[in-house]
C-alpha cells in the first residue's frame, strides 16, 4: 500500500522491475519512443531522471504487464474484487464492514477524507510550461497528458460523493491554446464529466475542473474503472490503495493531497477549441475536432513530483495491461450485469472497441427441432447496450454445446463460429448508430454501424486450409493469402469513392460466383496488402476491424435481401484504407536512431533486452 507514487517506484526498483534513466532525454518524441521499445520487449518500468526542459522527473510503463500490476496491488486486489462483486449494493460492505470482515476492509479506509489545517503543505505553484511536455507521435498536435485523473462535481449536488473521476486526454500545448492559460479536454457529452458540464451549461455557470496527475497508482486506475452503480471512483481509489483519498478545497477546487501535480480551471458554456491530432489506442491519428476548452486557474506540484505517462498506439501497448487488470477485477461482473452471458472479450489486437467475442447461452426451445440463435440475439442486444461495449462494431457470439469455449483462444473461437455460421440467417446489421469517437471508419464522428454474427448449432462445413481455386487468377484482384481456417485475404485495386468501391466489389462477387460454390471459405478480406494481413493474427484483427464499417464495407457473393434481412453465400469485408480514414501511426526513424544511445554498453538501458 503506497502513500504516493515515489513509494511505488522505490518498491518496483527493489523488486528489479524498474530502471532509472540518468541521461538527458528529450520529451519531444524521444521519451515516447524509449517507452514503446521497452514496453514491446516486456521490459521494466522507466524512471526518467533528466527530462530536457523540466526539473521534474517522469515515469512510464508502471502497468506494463499484468504481473507487475498485480504486484503493485498485491495487498488490496482481492478485497477490491470482493466489493465489485457486490454489484447490487457495493456500499453494503462499507456500511457494515464487520459483516464482511473476511474482505479485510473497513469503511474508514475506503471513504474520502477531507483534510483541514495547512492544506497545501508540500505543494508549490508552477506553470504548465514547467511540466514535462511530452510529444508522443510525429504528427501530434502538441503535448498531451495521457494518464490524467480529471475530476468534476455535479453542479446541482456538489461534493466529493457526487463527483466523477475520469481519464480524458488533456492537450497542454499546440494548436491555438494559450500556453499556461488554456488546455483542451477530450471527452464526449455522455461521459460523467459531460453530464456535469451539461448541467453547468443549463445553470449558466462555468464547470470547475481539477486534473490530478500521479499519486498512488490506485488513483490512476480508479479513473478508468467501469465501476458498479453506487461505488464512486474516489471510494474505489481509497479501497484499492488501502488508504483514504485525501483532499481539500482551494479557491473552490478539489485538490488531491496525494497527487504529484494538480491543474485547476474552469470550462465555460459553449467554449471550445480545435484539439488534436493525437495518436490513439486504435493505431491511427485522431484528427482535429472542437472539444471543450479549460481556462487554467492554478497549477500545483509537489517539490519532488513525478510525472507519470504512457503512450497509446496500435495495440499491444501499456493500455493492454490496463485492460487485463480491469478484466481481473471485473471479469465476473458481466455475468451479473447481462443474464445469460458467460464471457465477453474485447479483442485488444483490434483496438478493443471495434471487435467483441462473446459466449452466451441458448436455452430457448423453438417449436421446430432446429438449432439456431434465438436467446443469443437477445443477449447480443444487451451486450451492445452496456457501457463501453456499446462502442463495438463487430460482435461474434455463440453458445457452448458439446465442448468448452474460450474467447481468448481467438483462432479456436472464430473457427467454431465459421464452421457453424448460416450466412443466409446469422448476419444482423444495425445501421446509423454510434461507434467509438476515435474510430474513423464510419460515416462521421461517432457515427457508423454494427453487425452481430450469431452462430449456433451443428457444424455445417469443413473450413478451407489453403486458398481455394475460385480465388486464384482473378482479374484486378491478386495475391490471395490464407489467414486462418475459413478466411482468405486478397488484394484489391485502388479506389477514390464508395461508389467506385461498390462497383469493384460487385465485379469481385460476380467473378467468384461464376466459378462455382465455395462453402469452405465463409469469409474473404479485401485489403491493400494481403501479405501483411496474413502475416499474423494481430495484423488480421487490426487491419480488418479498424478499417471497415459493417453497413458500407460488408459485401457478399450471391447476396440478396429477404424481408429486409441481408444474406449471402460468402461474406466479403472490404478492409482497404478508405479516403476518409485517419492516417496510421508511424514512428520517426530519426528518433528511433537517436535513442539507440541509451541501449549501448554502459548506458542506462544497456541491460534491458529489446529487439
Amino acid at each position: 500500500m503506497y502513500h504516493n507514487l515515489e513509494e511505488c517506484i522505490l518498491d518496483l526498483e527493489k523488486a528489479g522491475q524498474l530502471v532509472r534513466i540518468h541521461e538527458e532525454v528529450d520529451p519531444n518524441l524521444e521519451m515516447a519512443a524509449i517507452h514503446m521499445r521497452v514496453n514491446a520487449a516486456g521490459g521494466p518500468a522507466l524512471l526518467f531522471e533528466n527530462v530536457k526542459g523540466s526539473k521534474f522527473r517522469a515515469v512510464s510503463n508502471l502497468f506494463g504487464n499484468l504481473e507487475r500490476s498485480k504486484f503493485i496491488f498485491r495487498n488490496t486486489l482481492d478485497a477490491a474484487k470482493d466489493v465489485i462483486a457486490l454489484r447490487n449494493d457495493p456500499m453494503k460492505i462499507l456500511k457494515n464492514p464487520f459483516k464482511y470482515f473476511s474482505t479485510g476492509l473497513a469503511a474508514s479506509k475506503a471513504l474520502p477524507l477531507k483534510k483541514a489545517g495547512n492544506k497545501l503543505a508540500g505543494f508549490q505553484e508552477i506553470q504548465i510550461s514547467d511540466l514535462p511536455l511530452i510529444h508522443h507521435w510525429p504528427d501530434d498536435g502538441g503535448a498531451f497528458i495521457t494518464l490524467p485523473q480529471v475530476y468534476s462535481e455535479d453542479p446541482e449536488k456538489p461534493g466529493i460523493m457526487n463527483s466523477n473521476l475520469g481519464m480524458y486526454r488533456v492537450q497542454l500545448s499546440g494548436n491555438d491554446y494559450k500556453m499556461n492559460k488554456e488546455v483542451g479536454l477530450h471527452y464526449q457529452i455522455h461521459r460523467g464529466i459531460g453530464v456535469h458540464q451539461e448541467k453547468a451549461n443549463k445553470l449558466g455557470v462555468p464547470l470547475k475542473v481539477s486534473i490530478f496527475i500521479g499519486g498512488p497508482p490506485a488513483h490512476t486506475l480508479a479513473a478508468i474503472m467501469p465501476l458498479p452503480e453506487g461505488l464512486s471512483e474516489m471510494t474505489f481509489a481509497g479501497l484499492l490503495s488501502g488508504r483514504n483519498f485525501r483532499y481539500c478545497y482551494v479557491d473552490g477546487y478539489c485538490i488531491s493531497l496525494d497527487a504529484d501535480f494538480v491543474i485547476t480551471g474552469e470550462v465555460y458554456p459553449g467554449e471550445t477549441k480545435p484539439e488534436g491530432p493525437f495518436g490513439d489506442h486504435i493505431g491511427y491519428y485522431s484528427l482535429i475536432h472542437d472539444f471543450p476548452l479549460m481556462r487554467v486557474h492554478k497549477v500545483f506540484a509537489k517539490s519532488n513530483g513525478i510525472w507519470p505517462f504512457t503512450v497509446v498506439g496500435r495495440p499491444p501497448q501499456e493500455d493492454t495491461a490496463f485492460g487485463d487488470l480491469i478484466h481481473e477485477l471485473t471479469g465476473h461482473a458481466v455475468k451479473q450485469e447481462i443474464p445469460g452471458v458467460k464471457e465477453v472479450h474485447a479483442v485488444d489486437a483490434a483496438g478493443v472497441h471495434p471487435l467483441l467475442f462473446a459466449i452466451g447461452s441458448e436455452r430457448y426451445t423453438p417449436y421446430q427441432n432446429v438449432k439456431q440463435p434465438a436467446e443469443l440475439l437477445t443477449i447480443a442486444n444487451r451486450i451492445l447496450g452496456t457501457g463501453q461495449l456499446s462502442l463495438a462494431k463487430y460482435l461474434f457470439i455463440t453458445a457452448e454445446e458439446n465442448q468448452p469455449l474460450d474467447t481468448h483462444k481467438e483462432i479456436e473461437f472464430l473457427t467454431y463460429i465459421l464452421e457453424r455460421i448460416d450466412l443466409q440467417r446469422d448476419i444482423h446489421f444495425q445501421t446509423n448508430t454510434t461507434i467509438d469517437t476515435l474510430d474513423y471508419s464510419g460515416t462521421g464522428l461517432n457515427t457508423g454501424s454494427k453487425v452481430v454474427i450469431a452462430a449456433y448449432g451443428d457444424s455445417k462445413r469443413n473450413l478451407c486450409q489453403e486458398v481455394p481455386e475460385q480465388l486464384k487468377g482473378l482479374r484486378d484482384f491478386r495475391n490471395p493469402r490464407f489467414v486462418m481456417p475459413g478466411i482468405i485475404a486478397i488484394e484489391g485495386p485502388a479506389f477514390s469513392s464508395y461508389q467506385q468501391a461498390e462497383k469493384q466489389l460487385d465485379e469481385l462477387c460476380s467473378a467468384i460466383q461464376t466459378r462455382g460454390t465455395m462453402s469452405t471459405c465463409p469469409m474473404i478480406i479485401l485489403c491493400d496488402d494481403s501479405s501483411f494481413m496474413s502475416g499474423s493474427l494481430q495484423n488480421f484483427f487490426w487491419a480488418t476491424f479498424t478499417r471497415s464499417n459493417p453497413s458500407h464495407d460488408i459485401y457478399g457473393v450471391n447476396s440478396y435481401y429477404e424481408n429486409k434481412h441481408w444474406a449471402c453465400d460468402n461474406m466479403i469485408i472490404d478492409a482497404r484504407s478508405k479516403p476518409h480514414h485517419a492516417p496510421p501511426l508511424i514512428p520517426d526513424p530519426s528518433v528511433e536512431k537517436k535513442i539507440e544511445r541509451l541501449f549501448v554498453k554502459g548506458a542506462s538501458l544497456s541491460k534491458v533486452k529489446v529487439n
